[in-house]
């Protein structure tokens, strides 16, 4: 569906062009083709480095020119996910959108408003001959989503701007001078393997309708983890029943919080009724529990087959008990800024498959003591099992300046603009910011941006309002951008 029909036209014009490119982290040559050619379209300096990052720098538009050159920043890729019941090849097909009343989703996938939005906002601006602005060197980087690499390998050589301007929160009222960094902790483990038992029955235990969302984002929120789920069931039913654990499957992305589960077990045929009264037991137990959050959460068993072994015994209850063990959730509030996650640890994605069981986390702090300590923590749950395991990925995050100039000139424009006051703040997701200050250590940062619920699960949406109240206030700060 097109949006050419809302305003502000140009920002969801190029949205809609750029959601019709298939953009999955670490599958960006299309993006990036698309970026290039648009710079050069518009005659204006064009730079691709060496990792992939697309630089379009334009000049200052006349009277502008003694005021600071601003660096214009958000990333190419988008977070890939869709419900179960959705046939959608993300490789090859553009999001299909939707406007429903003052908000606009996909059907049945992520949106890519994150960081769609913002890319789509520095190209109206790069395109524009009416807009008033400094000189501008436009970041568009990739691969932020699965580890920031575009970030991690910039070449600071192509920046002499002296403000960046990060477009990649999700609040309209807030400016975020910080964020959280992040490790993430993989581990594998090769089980034993046997025989199914004679007069075995077969079920997929299945975990679904969660609300998921963004592991730092919404971490604190208390909506359920898949992971977690499944695993409980599981143990609460090992309590009475002797079954043999074939498989798990749950989860998808390292960065968001699982939605669904399955795992394929084989039980005695004479325990079917003992196994579907404690099964429906836990149901509801963990349903009333999480109640008044996930509405639409469905437990259920259906019957199946398989073909494959099971894990031994002593196996099965390493992995069960391991899981339950691993912390999942806040692991400490900031003791500093009210209402921030300081250190969390999602348990984002579990298999097991034909005897090797593997897990992937990621833990985020914005602080660095602390982040080694959560990542301490989950490996040694981990070896304890004897998985190896392996920690990569490590960004740092970003110190939030209180005293930073284009904050107070922000929040004095949003004041005046707005009747209110803005809300500043760090938070607790992995911003590019952190990284990019250590290239550009001398940058002054700040991050805003429309308002985007559910990021990265398929219920993502972006308020239409709130787009065109972000847009008018980002031109306003382009107008008033200090001198240098």
């Amino acid at each position: 569906m097109s949006l050419t029909g809302i305003e502000p036209k140009v920002l969801w014009n190029n949205f809609s062009k750029l959601n019709a490119i298939p953009r999955p982290s670490k599958k960006e040559e299309r993006v990036i083709a698309f970026m290039i050619e648009f710079g050069k379209s518009l005659g204006l300096e064009t730079i691709q480095d060496r990792i992939g990052n697309v630089i379009i720098k334009k000049p200052a538009t006349s009277g502008m020119e003694q005021r600071k050159t601003v660096i214009l920043q958000s990333h190419l890729d988008m977070v890939h996910q869709k419900n179960a019941s959705t046939v959608f090849d993300f490789d090859n097909q553009g999001i299909e959108m939707i406007i429903d009343g003052d908000w606009v989703k996909a059907n049945g996938t992520t949106l890519g408003a994150d960081n769609g939005i913002g890319v789509a906002a520095i190209m109206a601006v790069l395109e524009s001959s009416a807009i008033v602005h400094p000189a501008i060197e436009a970041m568009f980087t990739i691969d932020e989503e699965t580890g920031m690499t575009g970030a991690m390998q910039l070449d600071p050589s192509n920046f002499e701007g002296e403000i960046l301007l990060n477009l990649d929160t999700e609040d309209d009222d807030e400016l975020s001078i910080g964020c959280a960094g992040g490790i993430d902790t993989n581990t594998e483990y090769s089980c034993s393997l046997e025989d199914i038992n004679s007069d075995s029955n077969f079920i997929t235990i299945n975990v679904s309708g969660l609300i998921g969302g963004h592991s730092g984002m919404d971490i604190d929120k208390g909506r359920g983890n898949a992971n977690k789920i499944i695993t409980r069931i599981l143990l609460f039913l090992n309590k009475s029943i002797k079954f043999q654990l074939i498989s798990i499957d749950g989860g998808s992305l390292r960065n968001a919080i699982p939605r669904e589960a399955n795992a394929v077990i084989a039980y005695d045929k004479n325990s079917e009724t003992e196994l579907n009264q404690m099964f429906q037991e836990i149901s509801d137990i963990i349903i009333t529990e999480f109640q008044e959050i996930e509405g639409e959460l469905v437990l259920k068993m259906t019957s199946c087959q398989s073909s494959e072994r099971a894990v031994a015994e002593e196996d099965k209850m390493k992995i069960l008990n391991t899981l339950t063990t691993v912390h999942n959730g806040v692991f400490r509030m900031s003791p500093e800024i009210d209402g921030l996650v300081e250190t969390s640890s999602s348990l984002a994605r579990v298999i097991l498959k034909e005897g090797l069981f593997s897990t992937q986390s990621l833990q985020r702090s914005s602080v660095e003591s602390t982040k080694d300590d959560v990542a301490n923590t989950i490996r040694a749950c981990f070896e304890l099992m004897g998985c190896d395991v392996v920690q990569n990925g490590d960004y740092p995050g970003w110190k939030p300046n209180p005293n930073s100039e284009i904050l107070q000139l922000m929040a004095d424009m949003y004041r005046q603009r707005f009747n209110e006051e803005p809300q500043i703040k760090a938070c607790h997701a992995g911003l590019e910011c952190g990284i990019l200050l250590k290239h550009l250590p001398n940058v002054d940062m700040i991050s805003f941006g429309p308002n985007i619920r559910a990021a990265h699960s398929p219920d993502e949406k972006v308020q239409i309002s709130s787009v065109s109240k972000f847009w008018d206030f980002f031109l306003e700060v382009l107008n008033q951008t200090p001198a240098k």
